[in-house]
């Protein structure tokens, strides 16, 4: 069985918002939930889970004792695309955080998304991270203990996706010296 959105009279009744709308939007709907627009629809965030948040919070230190001079990290934080304003769950950029105190990032060296409940949505965020000229895409699978990567970005398609277990190490090819162990993301 299929939802309301399978139904293309109904796809083409959506009324989408562009970037400079959903700025104009209060933080939260009418429903008191937080949102993100994605290719000008405006989507309710899920809940996270302990699992999800767990992952966030382990992936976020690793990589924020890596980084080197002159990058940002991000967690949950706004990125401004040319349809969309995701948050995903950590961002890496190059600048310092007082570099984008007027406005969100526009693209990262590296997106990364912890994907307990909703793997279908973040790959299909692949392309619009790949048409920001995001250079490195991560899924994190929280149930599968696995990490999707996607890398080398290249008219709105990565070029490359690779899969990493639990002995393996992701060495991020987008932030030099930035190494993760797989089996640090799960406890």
């Amino acid at each position: 069985m299929g939802t309301i959105l399978d139904i293309p009279e109904v796809r083409r009744r959506i009324s989408r918002l562009s970037v400079d709308e959903y700025h104009r939007l209060d933080e939260r709907n009418e429903n008191g939930r937080r949102t993100e627009l994605i290719r000008g629809i405006v989507i309710e965030k899920i809940s996270k889970s302990p699992l999800h948040r767990t992952i966030a919070a382990l992936l976020y230190k690793q990589l924020l004792a890596q980084l080197t001079a002159g990058c940002s990290v991000w967690k949950e934080e706004p990125l401004t695309l040319a349809d969309s304003e995701p948050e995903p769950d950590i961002a890496v950029t190059h600048g310092r955080e007082s570099d984008f105190a007027k406005a969100h990032p526009t693209t990262a060296e590296l997106v990364a998304e912890v994907s307990v409940s909703s793997p279908a949505l973040d790959r299909e965020n692949a392309s619009l991270y790949a048409e920001a000229g995001v250079k490195e895409y991560w899924i994190v699978l929280g149930l599968e203990q696995k990490v999707e990567v996607y890398r080398r970005p290249e008219n709105g398609r990565y070029q490359e996706q690779s899969l990493f277990g639990l002995g393996e190490t992701i060495e991020c090819g987008s932030l030099a010296g930035v190494r993760i162990r797989i089996a640090g993301l799960f406890v």
